[in-house]
């Protein structure tokens, strides 16, 4: 694969996006409240499709815009999954891969961000 960010990176998002989805189908059964299901869903879900969408940015402000974006999803995640651990709607191993699964994800586009930010432009 080519672009602008490692397959390995990539596959990490899968990886974390099918933990977070496999939470949901688990949630579902449980029949917890639906919006609460929706959001993590949609905010689980998104950090990867970003990456994805970043990895092939045609420019430097539509990476950053992507990778910003998943970011602000990993947050949103994160309150979500303190909610559900808070609720005990979470094992706590669930919760510790996923929680510092979200936290590292996030690190690295920070990282990423202030890299982008301070590396000078193409010719």
């Amino acid at each position: 694969m080519s672009g602008r960010l490692r397959s390995e990176t990539l596959q990490r998002v899968v990886v974390y996006g099918t933990r977070i989805l496999e939470l949901v189908e688990r949630l579902e059964r449980d029949r917890r409240p639906r919006r609460v299901i929706d959001r993590i869903t949609g905010s689980g879900a998104a950090p990867g499709a970003m990456l994805f969408e970043a990895s092939e940015a045609i420019s430097r402000p539509d990476f950053l815009k992507c990778i910003g974006l998943a970011a602000k999803e990993l947050n949103e995640t994160r309150y979500w999954l303190e909610l559900f651990y808070a609720r005990r709607w979470l094992p706590s191993d669930e919760y510790d891969w996923l929680r510092n699964e979200t936290s590292e994800l996030l690190s690295m586009i920070k990282a990423m961000i202030a890299r982008s930010r301070t590396k000078p432009p193409a010719p």
